[in-house]
């Protein structure tokens, strides 16, 4: 039997600090890292660039199935710029407006199903952190440690309010709870790989614990399964 690289999934609603997180323990164990997310907003941003309706399953398939995007890394320490197309949309993809149209396109199965092999493309030596909502229940079963974050919709919202405002964006905070609790009534109730936890996974209540203590926690299992990693 072929040995697998191993895999640690970090799955989560959004705003609950996956992908701060996922990034920092890769950094640390210097393994590959999956960010499943924006494989979604990427197909969403290629949608609205084709004028492909985000309803329209068998176009998004097709669409989904030949997604010219790189994940483009200057360095190891740093997230790799994500292209669409040639075009770095690194920062286009990360808008209220494409999460909530990347939460559409993936609610449908056609889709789900063609990216479901390029994500798992990227399992390869040393290891691979996930980034998603379904990393530990339909991409990587198998996986050796499941992590599942969660934080109430009012934290996840204040932190996203936070970001936005650093960034001279303004934004109302309702609003935020408001699109925070529909994405995730639409993200748990999809027919196909709905956000849940995996049966195995490990749960990790974020809303009184900063980005370093949530990697501390995600590094004490990480050292209990792979007791020779120092990192």
């Amino acid at each position: 039997m072929t040995r697998k690289e191993p895999v640690i999934t970090i799955d989560g609603a959004s705003g609950t600090g996956k992908g701060v997180v996922c990034h920092a323990v890769a950094k640390k164990l210097d393994w590959h890292l999956l960010d499943s997310g924006a494989l979604y907003r990427v197909l969403a941003l290629a949608a609205q660039k084709h004028s492909v309706a985000l309803d329209n399953e068998a176009a998004l398939r097709v669409l989904a199935e030949n997604l010219d995007v790189q994940f483009v890394a200057a360095e190891a320490s740093t997230p790799p710029d994500i292209l669409l197309e040639g075009q770095d949309v690194t920062e286009t993809i990360r808008t209220e407006k494409m999460g909530n149209a990347a939460s559409k396109v993936g609610s449908l199965p056609e889709v789900r199903t063609a990216l479901l092999s390029r994500q798992r493309a990227f399992r390869e030596t040393p290891g691979l952190v996930t980034d998603g909502r379904d990393m530990g229940t339909v991409v990587f079963p198998d996986a050796e440690i499941k992590i599942f974050l969660t934080a109430s919709p009012e934290e996840r919202a204040s932190r996203r309010y936070n970001q936005l405002k650093i960034k001279g964006i303004d934004v109302n905070l309702n609003d935020l709870i408001e699109e925070l609790r529909e994405r995730d009534i639409r993200d748990q109730q999809r027919a196909v790989a709905p956000l849940r936890p995996a049966e195995d996974a490990i749960i990790i209540d974020t809303d009184h614990l900063n980005i370093e203590q949530v990697v501390e926690r995600v590094m004490l299992e990480v050292k209990k399964v792979f007791p020779a990693i120092k990192a």
